[in-house]
């Protein structure tokens, strides 16, 4: 499946000061760069990655203009620290924070 098939955007991240590369069927991936230009490759190669360890796992890759995986949203307490860390990331912390526990739980099943 072409990668350029994926939905990319590239957004100005106030917050961050910084050009935020975004792509629709991966929310929790995000790359912040300088110009849009480097925003918008610096996406492309984070969703190659992706994808390449999506498929190195065995998992199904999402298709291009479908949506992301389902997402509930409640209320969660976290230390303090846990979540200055991921904020200190920028604009699009929740997502990655997200891909993190994702991460964890592929690597300590419950």
């Amino acid at each position: 499946m072409p990668l350029d098939h994926y939905t990319y955007r590239v957004a100005w991240s106030p917050d961050d000061g910084e050009y935020a590369g975004l792509c629709a069927e991966f929310p929790s991936l995000s790359w912040l760069a300088q110009t849009p230009e480097e925003a918008m490759a610096g996406i492309r190669r984070v969703v190659a990655e992706a994808v390449a360890d999506i498929r190195a796992h065995g998992e199904t890759i999402p298709e291009p203009g479908h949506p992301a995986t389902p997402q509930e949203e409640i209320a969660l307490e976290y230390d303090v620290a846990v979540l200055e860390a991921f904020r200190a990331t920028g604009e699009g912390w929740q997502a990655r924070m997200n891909a993190a526990l994702r991460v964890y739980l592929s690597e300590h099943p419950l």
